[in-house]
C-alpha cells in the first residue's frame, strides 16, 4: 500500500533508494557492501553471538533467561531471511509486502533487543555468582546492546521521509503501531497471572482494553504486511483514525482505573511495595506482583502517548492511497 507524506514533491521511492542516499544493489552479493547490507551483517553477527555465549554456558534458565534467548534466536533468523531474499532478489515472491516487513521487523527487532538488554542483566546476571558464567552472560547483554542499536539504525535510516512514496510501516504513525503492539505484549506478560485482576471488575475492563487495543492494532499492521487493505468494508484512512482515536479513549479509562484499583487502600489496592509479602526477599528470575502491577500502569502511560501521537500524525503528516 503506498503511502505518501504530505507537503512535499515526490522526488523518489523506497525500491530506488532506501532512505540511504544510494541506489540498492539486491540479487548479487554486492548487496553485502551496501550501508544497509554491512548493517545488517552487524546485525546477524551481535545476536548471533548474544545467544551463543548464553547458550555455551546454559545462562538462560527461567523465564526471563527464556525470553532474551528467544529475542537473539528469532531475530538472527529472521535477519538471515531477510538478507537471503535481497542477496537472491526474491522479493517479488516473498508472501508479504517487502515495502513493509524489512522495517516492521526492524522496528520489532530494535524493541526486543531493547527489553533483552534491560531485563536480562537486571532479573538474571546480577544473580549469577562471579565467574566464566557471569562474564559470558555480562558479554551477551553487550552484544543484545550492540544489536538494539543496530536494528534502531536501520529504522531510522529506511522510514519514510518527505518526497518519498513507500509502505505505511515506513511511516510514523506505521511505527507507532509497532511500539503499541510491542508496549502491550509486555503488559499481557506483567498481567500473565489472573489474580492480579480478576477479583476487581474495573481490572477486568483494563485487561479488556490491553487486548482490544492489541487486536486492532495487530489487524492494522497484518493488512499493510499483505497487502489487503481494501479488505476493509470501511476506506483504511478511516479505519486507522477510527482505532486511533477509540484507542486513546479507552487507555485513558485504564490509565485511570488501573492506579486507582490496584494502588488505593480505598478501592482494596495496596499502596506500599513493602506490605505485599511477594516482595519481601529477593528472588532469582522473579518479578513480584507489586511490581508487576507498577510496571503495568508504567506502561499504559506510555501506550496512551503513543496512542496520542499515532492520532495526531496520522491526522497531520500523511494521507494513505489504497
Amino acid at each position: 500500500m503506498p503511502v505518501t507524506v504530505t507537503r512535499t514533491t515526490i522526488t523518489t521511492t523506497m525500491s530506488s533508494s532506501s532512505g540511504l542516499g544510494s541506489p540498492t544493489i539486491v540479487g548479487s552479493p554486492r548487496a553485502l557492501t551496501q550501508p544497509l547490507g554491512l548493517l545488517r551483517l552487524l546485525q546477524l553477527l551481535s545476536t548471533c553471538v548474544a545467544f551463543s555465549l548464553v547458550a555455551s554456558v546454559n545462562a538462560w534458565t527461567g523465564p526471563m533467561g527464556n525470553w532474551s534467548m528467544f529475542t537473539w534466536c528469532f531475530c538472527f533468523a529472521m535477519t538471515l531471511l531477510i538478507l537471503i531474499v535481497e542477496l537472491g532478489g526474491l522479493q517479488a515472491r516473498f508472501p508479504l509486502s517487502w515495502r513493509n516487513f524489512p522495517i516492521t521487523f526492524a522496528c520489532y527487532a530494535a524493541l526486543f533487543c531493547l527489553s533483552a538488554s534491560i531485563i536480562y542483566p537486571t532479573t538474571y546476571v546480577q544473580f549469577l555468582s562471579h565467574g566464566r558464567s557471569r562474564d559470558h552472560a555480562i558479554a551477551a547483554t553487550f552484544f543484545s546492546c550492540i544489536a538494539c542499536v543496530a536494528y534502531a539504525t536501520e529504522v531510522a535510516w529506511t522510514r519514510a521521509r518527505p518526497g518519498e512514496i513507500t509502505g505505511y510501516m515506513a511511516t510514523v504513525p506505521g511505527l507507532l503501531k509497532v511500539l503499541e503492539t510491542f508496549v502491550a505484549c509486555i503488559i499481557f506478560a506483567f498481567i500473565s497471572s489472573p489474580h492480579l485482576y480478576q477479583h476487581q471488575p474495573a481490572l477486568e475492563w483494563c485487561v479488556a482494553v490491553y487486548a482490544i487495543c492489541f487486536i486492532l492494532a495487530a489487524i492494522a499492521i497484518l493488512l499493510n504486511l499483505g497487502d489487503c487493505t481494501n479488505m476493509l468494508p470501511i476506506p483504511f484512512p478511516s479505519f486507522l483514525s477510527g482505532l486511533a482515536l477509540l484507542s486513546v479513549l479507552f487507555y485513558a479509562t485504564a490509565l485511570v482505573l488501573w492506579p486507582l484499583y490496584q494502588f488505593d487502600e480505598k478501592y482494596g489496592g495496596q499502596p506500599r511495595r513493602g506490605r505485599d509479602v511477594s516482595c519481601s526477599n529477593r528472588h532469582t528470575y522473579y518479578v513480584c506482583n507489586w511490581d508487576r502491577l507498577l510496571a503495568v500502569a508504567i506502561l499504559t502511560a506510555i501506550n496512551l502517548l503513543a496512542y496520542v501521537a499515532d492520532l495526531v500524525y496520522s491526522a497531520r503528516l500523511v494521507f494513505v492511497k489504497v
